[in-house]
């Protein structure tokens, strides 16, 4: 029986092993490659979707769990925080490698649709498990801040 899920607003569904990782589905099934296997035990962050709206890391996301449920993957992530996000990391050229720069992105993302106005200890939590091997984390730090301003003004 096939898993039905909504992927970056449309209809989606994977006719496989329901435990199969989410990010398997997404990369090798769906074709959806912006979202990246860092570790495959959820603790770097490269992996993160959105799952009705909140972080979810989809390495150790068994498919069957998103049924009937809303995917939301760096290729289709939208709306004022994702706009503001996206623009910040480009104005102060956060990436290095940008090989977690996906995962970032979508934490950041959650993390200001939760916490418009976050402050240092919020960042720290919303980018918790976030991992970046080129140590881009003042930077990352400064973009959100600066997306958090945006949206204000």
């Amino acid at each position: 029986m096939a898993t039905e899920f909504t992927l970056n607003g449309a209809a989606a569904s994977f006719d496989g092993d329901p435990d199969t990782p989410l990010l398997w589905v997404l990369r090798d099934h769906l074709g959806l490659t912006g979202t990246k296997y860092g570790c495959g035990i959820a603790q770097c962050g490269a992996c993160t979707v959105h799952l009705d709206g909140k972080n979810r890391r989809s390495c150790v996301t068994p498919v069957s769990t998103v049924a009937g449920r809303s995917v939301t993957t760096i290729e289709g992530v939208s709306g004022p925080e994702a706009e503001a996000v996206q623009s910040a990391w480009v104005a102060i050229d956060v990436p290095q490698c940008g090989f977690c720069q996906s995962g970032q992105v979508m934490s950041a993302v959650g993390l200001l649709k939760a916490k418009p106005k976050p402050s240092d200890a919020d960042i720290d939590a919303g980018m918790a498990g976030n991992i970046c091997r080129c140590a881009t984390y003042v930077r990352i730090r400064q973009a959100i801040k600066d997306a958090a301003e945006a949206m204000e003004g």
